[in-house]
């Protein structure tokens, strides 16, 4: 070993705390919103949009292509949880996806009833992210999941459902490496049987009681069977900051929801993909996976995928450009809103509607009811 190269800092002497003595700062009974009540007022532009917006809906279910909706954790926090649910019921949605931090935040509201901390001050104390049942839960979802080659949202949305987990004997765990090494599960496997090991995680049936599950997206899509890519980067959330830490796992489940995105953007032709509240991960992820299906798609002697329609909601002025026209020269400010431009190359109509998160998603479900 090269003495004069740093050794990487040992997290696994982090010390954590109860998730209860945090002061959370949202609470799920406060932010639901009820998917019948009055929406907040948007103007007739808007309107337009999301009228389009729903016919493309209706016409991808009619002809069973994906209806893909890619949210940031902001459309979680403001209470869209309830409409979500909804839409998925009468399947006006097929495939979700989000980044960590909207499933760090569905956990809690579904476990605590109460999320969200104060950055600033919790930084400063060292207590920011180290919440002993976040990171311990979120892994332990993993880590039994991925014993099944289940992704980082099934995973997730199987715990809160199903207000548990089981994990298997240490022995069976220890003879399955054993007797084949090279099997898939291998890893895996391995990666459970040392978490046992290093944290105290004991065989059998672990109950995790979700008092508020309602308020769980994950939860909602498992139990339609909705599958929830999860697209999350290691360092990025809270779960870095615990002793259980392990990105192997995380990114082993990342993996297969990648695999599972891209599974969605395959029947994209025709459909819709939603991107809510979500500037970095949607457009960078839909990018790599538009390449790949179109990849496979013409290595097998079929046409790319056409005729999709892309739908662009955030709170940033979009740069005065009409991005139905694709995207503006570089001496253009709008030309640097990756969260633009990276959808307007990607085939199909790009709309973008700078609209509040819940207020749009509001919209379009009573637009969908009405239809």
């Amino acid at each position: 070993m090269n003495e004069k190269y740093p050794s990487p800092l040992d997290l696994s002497r982090l010390k954590v705390f109860p998730l209860e003595e945090r002061k959370s700062l949202t609470k799920a009974t406060a932010i639901l919103v009820d998917p019948d009540s009055e929406p907040d007022p948007i103007d007739e532009r808007m309107k337009r949009i999301i009228g389009r917006c729903a016919d493309k809906v209706i016409s991808a279910k009619q002809h069973q292509s994906s209806i893909m909706l890619a949210y940031g954790a902001h459309l979680l926090r403001n209470g869209a949880a309830l409409i979500l649910e909804k839409m998925m019921e009468r399947g006006w949605l097929t495939h979700l996806a989000t980044n960590g931090a909207g499933t760090i935040h569905d956990w809690e509201y579904a476990y605590l009833g109460r999320s969200t901390e104060s950055v600033r001050d919790n930084v400063a104390t060292g207590t920011f992210g180290a919440w002993d049942e976040t990171g311990r839960n979120l892994h332990l979802a993993m880590l039994v999941g991925g014993l099944s080659e289940f992704g980082y949202g099934r995973s997730l949305g199987q715990l809160i459902h199903e207000d548990g987990i089981e994990i298997p004997l240490e022995a069976t765990l220890a003879e399955a490496i054993k007797s084949d090494p090279l099997d898939p599960a291998t890893p895996a496997r391995a990666d459970l049987l040392k978490a046992m090991r290093d944290h105290a995680l004991t065989a059998g049936r672990q109950s995790v009681v979700h008092q508020w599950k309602q308020a769980s997206i994950l939860a909602q899509a498992y139990r339609h069977h909705i599958p929830v890519s999860v697209h999350p980067g290691i360092g990025y959330d809270i779960i870095s900051n615990h002793p259980m830490f392990n990105g192997a796992v995380i990114g082993r489940a990342a993996t297969t929801d990648f695999r599972l995105f891209s599974r969605a953007v395959d029947s994209l032709d025709g459909g819709v993909m939603l991107s809510v509240g979500s500037a970095i991960m949607a457009p960078q992820v839909f990018e790599k996976s538009l390449s790949c299906v179109n990849n496979l798609r013409i290595q097998a002697g079929r046409p790319t995928v056409k005729e999709h329609e892309i739908f662009v909601v955030d709170l940033q002025d979009g740069g005065g450009w009409d991005w139905t026209q694709g995207e503006p020269p570089k001496t253009n400010p709008a030309y640097y809103l990756r969260f633009c431009k990276s959808f307007a190359r990607m085939g199909g109509a790009m709309h973008y509607a700078q609209c509040d998160n819940l207020t749009f998603i509001h919209h379009l479900y009573k637009t969908l009811t009405a239809l």
